[in-house]
């Protein structure tokens, strides 16, 4: 049974807020509101009330803070997936420490969004990942191929290999789809990659989707690391 089968069909995402201001996660409730698709379940200031809610309630997302008194958000992602296994956890941090990054992925977070991000952005952040995307914020794509470009020239065990999705598709690339994906890797956005290469957004958007496509991924992050893996950054 996967994620999508534990709610009905069409149903709103469930979602529990951790984050130890009272004031954000109020107005935060009101922001995700305005999406009929996002539904506030619960929220919690610290991370053992944030288990015992996520117990309660089985969300399908929790959106975590890592600045948490006591026990940091990472280090309760452990007792929160055995809280609620089923639930997808989004960081949702003021960090861009990449050490932060990599640490929030590595112990399950399946994304990495900061608190200076647009309300429609989130919204769309969320989205996708009950879709089964990993996402991570734009800003941080740089920093987190840097991490996979530190660990990849440390040989790891068979077991910790890169996941060989990572790898995956053999479409050739444009002259110009690999100027984009170049932008990609440094975590640049599809304005920023548009005004480098004096091309318009829309056709930044449209390579982006190609390159996806040719590529056999579905974020932004598994694009960027490919660029490593072919020395292309």
């Amino acid at each position: 049974m996967n994620d999508r089968t534990l709610r009905d069909a069409g149903s709103p995402i469930r979602i529990l807020l951790v984050d130890d201001h009272t004031l954000f996660r109020r107005g935060l409730t009101a922001l995700l509101s305005r999406d009929p698709g996002l539904q506030v379940v619960g929220d919690a200031a610290d991370a053992g009330e944030a288990q015992r809610r996520a117990a309660s309630l089985q969300p399908d997302i929790i959106l975590l803070d890592n600045h948490l008194p006591g026990v940091s958000g990472i280090d309760a992602l452990p007792s929160l997936h055995e809280a609620a296994p089923h639930a997808r956890i989004l960081m949702l941090t003021i960090s861009e420490d990449e050490n932060d990054l990599a640490a929030a992925l590595r112990a399950g977070a399946c994304g990495y969004l900061l608190k200076t991000m647009e309300g429609e952005a989130l919204a769309s952040a969320i989205h996708r990942a009950m879709r089964g995307e990993s996402v991570v914020a734009n800003e941080m794509t740089g920093k987190l191929v840097a991490v996979y470009r530190q660990a990849a020239a440390t040989p790891a065990p068979a077991s910790e290999a890169p996941a060989a999705g990572y790898a995956a598709g053999n479409g050739a690339l444009s002259p110009r789809e690999t100027d984009i994906l170049r932008g990609i890797a440094r975590g640049d956005s599809n304005k920023q990659i548009a005004r480098d290469l004096g091309i318009a957004d829309t056709t930044v958007k449209i390579h982006v989707q190609h390159i996806l496509r040719k590529l056999g991924v579905s974020s932004r992050v598994q694009v960027a690391v490919i660029a490593v893996e072919r020395g292309l950054t």
